[in-house]
């Protein structure tokens, strides 16, 4: 009998402590599930979802706006990059979308647009202006002209030493006034280089003068400014005397006021002249007078010649 009611015992301690297993195991369960339940609606709300006890959010508009596809100057760099990226996406492919009641809600950011009447043409970069140190500028000299004025103490006339020169440095009578004046043959000195004979010689003005004019017009185009060889180097009359070619050489007065331009102009003798005699008739002549030798020459050529024949073809 002992034995029975140990064995009814037992059996019904093991049905109590399998009662209290399983109710502890259910309150376990049900622990656990609202943990999850908890939990998940934790998650859903930091992502956007609604908790199951909010009321549903608005169904999000079927057309956004565009945004502009260029950002504007003012981003960082990185954020420039990263910008035509998140523009080229659809509004489907973001994540989530929150409500703008929503806590979490950030608004979008919109470019500003550009202004309805923007000039087409960019406004100039307005810089300050720099300090500058002011430098005392040089004072401003007069250049005297050495062609128009003598020097200091000589006087631009001197006395007439030719019946053909004037009473003006280096310039002579015109054509009309010494035919006037029945002047129709021109003189100079001459010596030869062989006997060292001194004589004088004379020239025919208008034949003379009529041969320098038509070599002048038949060859000044292909003259260039520049005395042809001819003047340079020209060929002297043959000598009286011992009648050696090319040996009857112009005088020349040391004086340079005092030289004879008609005669070496008739006799095409100019070329006799040294460089320095040159300049000095271009100087007063108001010609130029600076370069080479056969450059002032072909001036010193055409200036006589206007001056004896002012309407002729002796224009530079």
């Amino acid at each position: 009998m002992m034995n029975e009611e140990d064995n009814n015992n037992n059996d019904q301690e093991i049905n109590r402590m399998r009662n209290l297993n399983n109710q502890d195991f259910q309150f376990q369960s049900q622990e656990l599930e609202e943990q999850d339940d908890f939990d998940l609606d934790l998650s859903l709300s930091i992502f956007g979802r609604p908790l199951s006890q909010s009321p549903p959010l608005p169904p999000p508009p079927t057309s956004p706006q565009p945004l502009p596809l260029s950002p504007p100057p003012s981003l960082p760099f990185a954020e420039t990059l990263a910008m035509p990226a998140l523009y080229s996406q659809t509004p489907s492919q973001f994540p989530f979308q929150l409500s703008p009641s929503h806590p979490l809600y950030v608004s979008p950011f919109i470019a500003p647009a550009p202004p309805l009447h923007q000039s087409s043409t960019s406004t100039p970069l307005m810089y300050p202006p720099q300090e500058t140190t002011m430098v005392p500028s040089r004072p401003v000299r007069s250049r005297r002209n050495p062609t128009q004025v003598p020097r200091e103490g000589r006087s631009p006339s001197v006395p007439a030493l030719f019946p053909w020169a004037t009473t003006h440095r280096a310039t002579v009578h015109d054509m009309n006034y010494l035919q006037s004046k029945q002047i129709v043959s021109i003189t100079g000195e001459v010596q030869c280089k062989r006997c060292e004979r001194t004589y004088e010689m004379e020239f025919n003005l208008k034949e003379k003068f009529d041969e320098v004019g038509l070599f002048i017009w038949q060859n000044k185009s292909s003259m260039r400014d520049r005395a042809p060889g001819v003047w340079l180097n020209p060929v002297l009359p043959t000598c009286r005397f011992c009648e050696q070619e090319n040996s009857a050489k112009p005088i020349i007065a040391d004086k340079k006021k005092a030289i004879n331009w008609l005669f070496l102009l008739l006799g095409q003798m100019l070329g006799c002249c040294t460089l320095e005699q040159l300049k000095y008739f271009c100087k007063h002549t108001r010609n130029h007078r600076t370069g080479a030798k056969d450059r002032v020459l072909y001036l010193t050529y055409l200036a006589l010649c206007k001056q004896l024949d002012p309407n002729g073809p002796f224009d530079r």
